[in-house]
């Protein structure tokens, strides 16, 4: 295993010490552990935390700022956050507006996150949570009870994070966040596996001729696997599942085309290329497009596409200003 760092065992304390020195406008760590907050917050809003392994960069710590979360509690990578830390956050956050917990369908998360909500509310906070689950590719599987949560989080939690930044009640702010998810759905493919530095080898082995269909956002392999062929062919290969899990037929959406990590700009424009004529020939309208790195898996080879079904609300809140250290909309 080769890769830029000091010690197995100091790589999430280093990584959180080095996004705190160079985003303090936008991240500040507690001294209680591994809790990320938003060091300037609008006290008149719902607060927003999220919470998952480290190994995802910039989701989510990227993300805490105007318009989206307001604290992130990271694990070690592709590892829950304990209880107790996600309690902290909660209470540290916490302005007597509720707390909405966003949480990526993940059997350590959930069960995390809701233990840490149960000790909030003994302490007489609101809290409440939703869960992401927007990849088609699996309903369940060794991670996970139900769908897992995949990058369309990004979009999730800036819908969500637009919506409380104006203001509206605890009840609108989680309606927001479930009206996302339930519009949302994601698959991704792989042609190379990453590797946790704690596990020190791949997560999988694949060879050069080789893709793997349907791939998760923690290394783990996909649901099949096939041999390499061009971008157009995967992209209708992922498409298909999207578009046959709900109706796209006539809508407007947003659409994001996430790097695993090691998958370059310019190849994912060449799937775009394919994709938004696909999406035309369909009669399906693209209202905006992200292109990049929002929910990596380190240096996996790999993109996911996400589609998100859009109305009137829901372009507003897309659209709304967003300041963090890994995305702006002004």
């Amino acid at each position: 295993m080769k890769k830029f760092i000091n010690a197995v065992a100091d790589v999430e304390n280093e990584m959180i010490q080095g996004m705190v020195k160079a985003y303090p406008q936008y991240i500040k760590k507690l001294d209680c552990g591994n809790v990320l907050v938003r060091p300037q917050r609008n006290e008149n809003k719902v607060m927003l935390l999220s919470g998952g392994g480290s190994g995802h960069e910039p989701g989510h710590a990227g993300y805490i700022g105007e318009g989206m979360l307001d604290a992130y509690v990271p694990g070690a990578v592709f590892t829950s956050p304990t209880p107790d830390m996600i309690y902290e956050g909660i209470k540290v956050i916490d302005n007597g507006k509720g707390v909405l917990l966003m949480v990526m369908n993940y059997t350590g998360d959930v069960m995390n996150f809701e233990m840490a909500a149960e000790m909030a509310a003994e302490d007489g906070i609101k809290v409440d949570h939703v869960i992401i689950n927007d990849d088609v590719a699996v309903k369940d599987s060794t991670w996970t009870t139900g769908r897992r949560g995949v990058a369309g989080t990004f979009l999730v939690n800036k819908i969500t994070g637009a919506k409380a930044e104006s203001g509206a009640s605890f009840e609108e702010v989680k309606a927001a966040a479930e009206k996302a998810i339930a519009n949302v759905r994601t698959m991704g493919a792989a042609i190379s596996p990453c590797t946790a530095p704690a596990a020190g080898r791949p997560g999988f082995e694949i060879g050069d001729d080789e893709i793997e269909i349907g791939i998760g956002v923690h290394g783990e392999p996909g649901t099949y696997r096939d041999k390499m062929m061009p971008a157009d062919k995967i992209v209708d290969i992922l498409l298909e599942r999207i578009l046959s899990d709900i109706d796209f037929n006539g809508r407007e959406v947003a659409v994001l085309i996430n790097s695993s990590g090691a998958t370059p700009l310019m190849e994912l424009y060449i799937i775009n290329n394919h994709l938004a004529d696909v999406l035309a020939s369909k009669n399906i309208k693209i209202y905006k497009t992200f292109c990049g790195g929002f929910m990596t898996s380190m240096e996996m080879a790999g993109f996911s596409i996400s589609l998100l079904r859009l109305d009137d609300e829901l372009k507003e809140l897309l659209d709304a200003r967003a300041s963090t250290p890994a995305f702006t909309c002004l």
